[in-house]
């Protein structure tokens, strides 16, 4: 955790990243932000070679971290997650986006491969991916093949 608040706050010495951590956990805590709480500490080879415990956390904890740091450096990850955020929420009310983003993201991994993600999707929904309808889209050229 020092780590990242040392690059997010633009601390120049790992002491001072430190306390940074040390005051953020500290308002965090008054807040009532259970976050820092469910870190966990670990002993990690410190400078001076010797074990040291240090606070670590998962990705989520991580994320959610970052957003309690007041940072021009932390901002993109909070446009991030706001972006994010808003897309499942809009999945939620209509799943057929879901469906989409993630045929995009089969599909973007290219060749065999997305034939591979077509058919697994198209064996997990039940629903055909490539339909006459959405071919034509794919592919102009071969819009007279499809007409028949």
């Amino acid at each position: 955790m020092v780590d990242v608040i040392s690059v997010l706050s633009d601390q120049s010495t790992h002491q001072g990243a430190r306390n940074y951590w040390k005051v953020l956990k500290n308002r965090l805590l008054k807040e009532g932000n259970q976050t820092v709480t469910n870190c966990n500490r670990l002993k990690m080879q410190a400078a001076d070679g010797r074990l040291r415990f240090t606070d670590v956390a998962d990705t989520e904890q991580l994320l959610r971290l970052i957003q309690s740091v007041p940072s021009k450096k932390a901002e993109p990850f909070k446009q991030w997650l706001a972006k994010v955020g808003r897309e499942r929420i809009d999945e939620i009310e209509d799943p057929e986006l879901g469906f989409d983003r993630l045929l995009e993201t089969y599909l973007k991994k290219g060749g065999n491969v997305a034939k591979a993600a077509r058919l697994k999707l198209e064996e997990t929904t039940g629903k055909k991916v490539v339909t006459k309808q959405n071919a034509k889209s794919l592919n102009p050229k071969d819009n007279k093949n499809l007409d028949t």
